[in-house]
């Protein structure tokens, strides 16, 4: 098992703002957000935990594969928070990062991952200082130097994670990174090559460059679905995952949640991943009766394994009957636990088709879907 621990109970105040920088928008999405789903993406990290600032524990959108904890006074309080709430059910090994480092990629991620698993008991990125150095004051350049046998430090920093938390609990004090922790306890450290676009948000310039990164290297993709049922004998119809009150039901294989059908069509259409009918054949009787959440959370995985981050979604509903406002909340809630998007990122609405068609003498419900992906390449 394979953990990592990202670091964002953070008050900092250098990177201007009114809220801390985790929290600030960043290429149309949060710098969390960000950082937290380029940990997603890697099929090696089992779990994330995410360390929070106590006023901010219920910020973060609900994942499955992520947790939260409170962090402490300092970092190192906080990294040592992490790691205990790790304890209860240790991993191998624990990626620590600073979730500052918005632009980190799977392939860095992955590439110290694969430095534990070769045998280190720990190991960080960092790139050889090539610029001189001086010493200074008053506006002056007071002295120079050596740059020779020198690295600038990045995150995630990797470890042995028995190792690690034996350090932090023997540790006094803060530090300015888990390799020191490490050092301080006696314990080597290999240096994985790391990456200039690896930067932290720190001053408020920061955010500029961060967002160029972002936005030049997205590979965006637009997927669509289209999905229709027919009525028959019932006393609900299960729409995005909604039991919605009707004197019909709709008919289907599984559930016959035309709406989740729709937006799982979208995302495998988004990845070129065929239909649901691809992953979930009808001719199979495991799926008779199946809940639609099933189909969305295959087709959201797919997606993360690929790399991608659903960064919205839209469902239509063409109907007379039932009435899909009164409910369009409660819908919008539960594609929002299903998927671990946030509501504000998730439209549910509903149109009629003037009385025309099937869905306008009421034989059923079409709904029609679209969403984005978003991937962050190296």
């Amino acid at each position: 098992m394979n953990a990592a621990l990202i670091v964002a109970a953070g008050r900092g105040t250098r990177a201007g703002g009114d809220l801390p920088k985790q929290w600030q928008p960043l290429a149309g999405r949060l710098v969390i957000d960000w950082t937290v789903d380029a940990f997603l993406a890697v099929p090696g990290i089992t779990s994330i935990t995410v360390v929070l600032h106590p006023d901010d524990m219920d910020r973060l959108v609900p994942h499955p594969r992520i947790t939260v904890t409170a962090g402490g006074t300092t970092r190192a309080a906080s990294v040592r928070n992490g790691l205990e709430a790790l304890a209860a059910d240790p991993p191998d090994h624990v990626l620590i990062h600073d979730v500052a480092r918005c632009c980190i990629t799977p392939e860095q991620i992955t590439a110290v991952l694969d430095m534990l698993r070769a045998g280190a008991v720990a190991a960080a990125p960092a790139l050889p200082v090539t610029d001189a150095l001086w010493t200074g004051a008053g506006g002056h350049v007071t002295g120079t130097r050596d740059r020779a046998d020198l690295f600038r430090a990045q995150t995630p920093q990797g470890f042995d994670f028995a190792t690690i938390l034996a350090a932090h609990r023997a540790h006094a004090g803060d530090a300015a990174d888990d390799v020191a922790v490490a050092r301080a306890a006696g314990i080597a450290v290999a240096i994985v090559e790391g990456d200039e676009d690896n930067l932290k948000i720190t001053h408020p310039h920061d955010f500029a460059r961060a967002s160029k990164l972002l936005e030049h290297n997205m590979d965006i993709r637009i997927g669509t679905g289209f999905d229709v049922h027919r009525f028959g004998p019932g006393d609900h119809c299960m729409l995005c995952g909604v039991a919605v009150p009707h004197d019909r039901g709709l008919q289907g294989h599984s559930d016959a949640d035309v709406g989740m059908h729709a937006l799982t069509d979208a995302i495998y259409g988004a990845m070129a991943e065929g239909d649901i009918g691809r992953h979930f054949p009808p001719s199979d009787p495991q799926w008779k009766g199946a809940e639609s959440h099933i189909f969305l959370r295959h087709a959201v995985d797919l997606a993360s394994q690929k790399g991608f981050t659903i960064n919205n979604m839209d469902v239509t509903l063409v109907c007379e009957r039932p009435k899909i406002g009164p409910h369009a909340q409660a819908m919008q809630e539960v594609l929002s636990r299903v998927t671990g998007l946030a509501p504000d990122r998730i439209s549910v609405k509903a149109t009629t088709s003037e009385r025309l068609g099937f869905t306008g003498r009421e034989e059923g419900i079409a709904a029609q879907a679209a969403v984005t992906l978003v991937k962050t390449c190296a």
